[in-house]
This record gives structure tokens, sequence and C-alpha cells, in this order.
């Protein structure tokens, strides 16, 4: 393993759910909703929500990262903005992967009303992160290699019969 790459397994995905959720409970702050963030945090906000029961679970599908250490110059809402606008005044965890630049949460948080109480929950905080997390289970500089990222993408391979 490359000394700037953190591989990142199951095992530890439900050791980090755990670790959240319950830190969560201790704080005595359970969430009204939870929102992932699109793609990698639908597997957190999943997580957690089945860890806490929690039934109102959405998503925005937010696009930052085109490939590895490479973004677009802000964050772009894909498809449809969803409704948050009845998340007012309600608390609300938003669940994502990683806090890489904390461009993302800043994105993210902006859709969401003003008087909603909100905190954030990630498996990763990086330092640099210009939106720290209210929980992050670990913190790195490296880059992460989550076990739900093919690399690369797979595709349609010819030759080869029942694919």
């Amino acid at each position: 393993m490359s000394d700037d790459l953190e591989v990142f397994t199951y095992a530890e995905f439900g050791e980090g759910i755990t670790w959240l959720a319950q830190h969560l409970v201790d704080d005595d702050w359970m969430p009204d909703c939870i929102l992932g963030v699109v793609r990698g945090g639908l597997f957190v906000a999943a997580g957690i929500a089945y860890a806490l029961d929690i039934k109102d679970v959405r998503h925005v599908n937010v696009e930052f990262y085109t490939g590895a250490g490479e973004t677009l110059p802000e964050p772009v809402l894909i498809g449809q903005e969803p409704y948050l606008a009845d998340l007012g005044g309600r608390k609300v965890l938003v669940a994502d992967d990683v806090a890489d630049t904390g461009a993302t949460l800043h994105f993210v948080r902006a859709l969401l009303p003003a008087e909603a109480e909100v905190r954030v929950a990630v498996l990763y905080g990086k330092p640099s992160s210009t939106y720290p997390p209210d929980l992050a289970w670990r913190t790195t500089a490296r880059w992460i290699r989550f076990p739900w990222i093919q690399v690369p993408a797979l595709t349609k391979t010819t030759g080869r019969s029942g694919v």
C-alpha cells in the first residue's frame, strides 16, 4: 500500500458507522432526518439510519470530484433539486463518506433551511477541510480508497460469454 493511499474496508465501515451512531446517541442528538450526499454518503446515511432506526432518509446528488484529486471549479447539483424546505426547525444529519475540501458540505448546507439544526457526520475528515464535520470516525490527509469504488470503473468487456 502506498503511503499516500488509505484503504478502507467493509469491516471498517461497520466499525465507523457504529462509532458515528453511538456518538450521536451519547450526545443525545437524534436526527429527525438524514441527508446523504450522493454517492459515498448514501452508504453512510443508510448505515446510520439503520443503526438509529431513522426512517426519514433523503439524498442530494452533488458532483465535485471528477477523478482522484481532480475537481470541478465548484460543486454542482445533478438532477432535480431535492425538496428540503420542510426541514426548517428540524434536526438534520448530513452524511458523507469524507469531508475533503469542504466545498461539497458548504454547498449542501446552503440547500438546507437556515433554521434547520444541522450536524455533519463523515467516516473521514481531512485536516485541510474548510467545513470541519461535527463527527468524523477517522482523520487523514491521504487519499481514501473506499470499498464501493471500483478503480478503474467497470466497462463492458467484449469477447466474454454471458456478459
